[in-house]
């Protein structure tokens, strides 16, 4: 139940800033490349720590590193909340919850692996999945009714609920006990090389697809935001379907243990992947905000299951380098792809980058069920 509640608290406190991070640049009048950079900075530390949080979780530092975070997270909050007037304080505040982000995010992974064996790893990481998607739900909810009709929200507000909220995780995060003693030896001596890791057949093809998953899903928050300023949609409907987004994707994530026994994985990967693309293609035409919701919905649910499918695709190594592989893969993406959508977005609109990812999507879905993994 802490680590529930702790997802819950993280996914929240990361959707409002992440969003409100949008909305105050717009207020300093950056240009669309600049947020991109400042988008970027969230995930380049976190590439080249990615492996050492690892290896500190391979030796049974899982806990531990969900306390760290947790306090990161409130000291990135806070420089948010009273310090976020320039671009170099955003710059240096998102470089600090990319860390915080990075140490919890591992962390929880590898607690989900530790409380369930290898025939309950679906259905608990299905779970922690849900918890996160109520918290990628709550923190648009908070936007939209701190902001309502208005086209930028009161940011200094948000952040200090953000902080708010980043308190909690302190408590949550004391509540998760370290590993045992024996879970920790045992740990360490399954530790391998990076290199060989990743000449597993078939790894790099399901690491690309959820860094592009995961990518997908932060552009999204980063320029709905810049797509709503542009088209004159006001801050509610903003916030609105980023709930429903997230709303969409709970629901595909609480039927999901179901849906991966009766459809095989691989062409499962790719329908939902392409699901995902076709309603951020949608993004990318002029349609009515009512279209956008019907959009948003389909995107959600079949994310909702593409992500999870990304996370338990490279789980059953169950050790802590792995999983941070994947995170450091996420980053990349993180870093590479808002860079690149800054520059199509400044040539093209806003519209430019969510065909982008439609394409990307449908693209990894292909070559995961088209690859041939290791059994």
């Amino acid at each position: 139940m802490p680590l529930l509640l702790h997802a819950v608290i993280i996914q929240a406190v990361y959707a409002i800033v992440r969003v409100t991070t949008s909305y105050r640049a717009i207020e300093l009048d950056v240009s669309v490349v600049w947020l991109g950079v400042i988008s970027a900075t969230f995930a380049i530390l976190p590439i080249f720590l990615a492996v050492w949080v690892g290896r500190f979780l391979d030796r049974g530092n899982d806990a531990q590193a969900a306390w760290i975070g947790s306090g990161l997270l409130v000291i990135a909050c806070a420089g948010f909340r009273f310090a976020a007037g320039s671009v170099p304080a955003l710059l240096l505040c998102t470089a600090l919850l990319g860390i915080s982000h990075l140490f919890m995010m591992a962390s929880q992974q590898m607690l989900c692996i530790r409380c369930a064996g290898p025939r309950g790893r679906d259905s608990a990481f299905g779970n922690y999945l849900v918890a996160s998607a109520i918290g990628q739900g709550l923190g648009p909810y908070l936007i939209a009714w701190m902001g309502g009709a208005a086209t930028l929200p009161p940011t200094g507000k948000l952040f200090g609920i953000g902080l708010v909220i980043a308190l909690g995780s302190l408590a949550t995060a004391s509540a998760l006990r370290p590993a045992p003693r024996s879970v920790t030896e045992a740990r360490s001596k399954a530790v391998e090389p990076v290199r060989t890791l990743l000449r597993q057949r078939g790894l790099m093809t399901m690491l690309v697809a959820s860094v592009i998953t995961i990518t997908s899903q932060d552009l999204l928050t980063i320029y709905l935001p810049l797509l709503g300023a542009d088209n004159g949609i006001d801050v509610r409907d903003i916030g609105s379907l980023l709930t429903v987004r997230s709303i969409a994707s709970l629901i595909s994530r609480l039927g999901y243990v179901r849906v991966v026994r009766l459809v095989p994985r691989r062409p499962l990967t790719l329908v939902s992947m392409v699901g995902a693309g076709i309603g951020f293609g949608c993004l990318a035409l002029p349609i009515p905000l009512s279209g956008m919701y019907a959009a948003m919905v389909v995107m959600g649910f079949s994310l909702g299951i593409a992500t999870t499918l990304s996370l338990t695709n490279v789980v059953n190594a169950a050790i802590g380098t792995v999983m941070s592989l994947r995170i450091t893969g996420n980053r990349i993406g993180q870093v590479a792809l808002p860079f690149m959508a800054s520059l199509i977005a400044a040539a093209t609109g806003v519209a430019g980058i969510f065909a982008l990812i439609a394409v990307s999507l449908a693209a990894s879905g292909a070559a995961v069920l088209f690859s041939r993994p290791e059994p």
